[in-house]
């Protein structure tokens, strides 16, 4: 495609030094970009090749540094979010920091609208490049996930202290991290753009989803509204009278960050509303789900993210290839006597990636099928759990 003058964006990277320190003891010295800071978290890597516009503002990423495995980040820009929304999961970049190999200065998309740089300094996240980002992701596979800091500035930076940091930071199971992701208040999106009106009024009766908002991703309801339905997001901690009250059809939890044992109302809503409302449970939602009706979850060694996990669908003997972000799994044997099934299994490690219910409606995914960024292998589910609605 020919481009026209300003489809390209230029810019030079500030003269900033940065410094990652793990938990374990190890130390990456790097070039800084994005905004200085000082900043702690999970590190977690993501394996995704493109679409760090909408893994930058996963919800889902919140209380973590981000590390990507792909070696160049930032080559075709970041889009304006006014003019492309849809490029991107929530309003503001969720991770605290942000590690790659190479951070481009030069972008080509006739969309760019600025540089990764001036992306992450507009949110005021510090960014780390130039740092071995293989060898750091092999750390974290062969050892586990683990807390790390870090800091970007152009003066001294002691790596004694992000080590001390990193090292007293508490575990993220420990955290309780879905009221930093969830809405604070509710939201009333319409059909079919999911745009955004003022009461619960102006949505059409009997054509109404509620999603349980805990660090929900917008494709999400995006996903929804593109099929017909009217959208009310809520808060985490609606109640189960708050939910069906709003007269849904059926009822989506989200995704978010952290240990599915901390959302506790979720959890009440899902044992309360299953034998009356049809429930679509994501990722975390999916954990939730399983919590809520008896079985139990457990931290995965490195966790799930990124838009090439390869999963098999029990039922109908096919495997997709899914988009996940997660640090936390089901524990399959747990399952017996809560009447859920296994739909569903990872073909990396064997995880549970999918449940139904022998008595209620429900359809549960630690995948997400709404697929941004990454294949539309399971987008199709979408459908499929409307359709049964019917």
């Amino acid at each position: 495609m020919r481009r026209d003058a300003g489809q390209s964006v230029e810019g030079k990277m500030p003269r900033l030094k940065a410094v990652l320190a793990l938990a374990d003891g190890s130390v990456y010295e790097g070039k800084g970009f994005g905004a200085p800071g000082r900043v702690s978290g999970e590190l977690a890597f993501d394996t995704s090749m493109t679409g760090y516009e909408e893994t930058l503002t996963d919800p889902s990423f919140t209380g973590h540094i981000l590390l990507m495995t792909y070696p160049l980040i930032g080559n075709y820009g970041v889009s304006d979010p006014d003019k492309h929304p849809e490029r991107f999961e929530s309003d503001h970049i969720q991770p605290s920091g942000f590690v790659v190999r190479e951070a481009s200065t030069v972008t080509s998309h006739r969309d760019s609208a600025m540089t990764i740089h001036k992306y992450l300094e507009k949110n005021g996240v510090p960014g780390m490049e130039q740092v071995d980002t293989r060898d750091i992701t092999i750390r974290l596979r062969t050892q586990g996930a683990m807390n790390a800091a870090m800091q970007v500035g152009s003066g001294r930076i002691n790596p004694d202290d992000l080590l001390r940091e990193a090292m007293e930071r508490p575990d993220l199971s420990d955290l309780d991290l879905i009221p930093l992701a969830s809405t604070k208040a509710p939201r009333y999106l319409r059909s079919p753009d999911a745009k955004q009106v003022a009461s619960m009024q102006e949505l059409q009766a009997g054509k109404r989803c509620v999603i349980v908002d805990c660090g929900m991703k917008r494709s999400i309801a995006r996903s929804v509204a593109q099929r017909g339905f009217d959208v009310v997001v809520l808060p985490y901690n609606s109640t189960p009278d708050q939910v069906a009250s709003c007269e849904p059809k059926f009822i989506i939890v989200s995704n978010g960050p952290g240990n599915p044992a901390r959302a506790v109302q979720p959890q009440e809503t899902i044992r309360r509303l299953a034998p009356d409302f049809p429930f679509m449970c994501i990722c975390l939602g999916h954990q939730i789900a399983a919590l809520g009706l008896g079985a139990k979850t457990y931290k995965l060694k490195f966790g799930h993210r990124g838009g090439n996990h390869p999963v098999k669908d029990l039922q109908r003997n096919k495997v997709y290839i899914t988009t996940q972000n997660h640090g936390f799994a089901v524990d399959p044997d747990s399952l017996g006597g809560t009447g859920l099934r296994i739909t569903m299994k990872n073909l990396n490690d064997g995880s549970v990636e999918g449940l139904d219910h022998q008595d209620y409606r429900i359809m549960a995914t630690q995948f997400h099928p709404e697929a941004t960024p990454g294949p539309l292998d399971a987008t199709f589910l979408f459908d499929e759990f409307i359709n049964s609605l019917k």
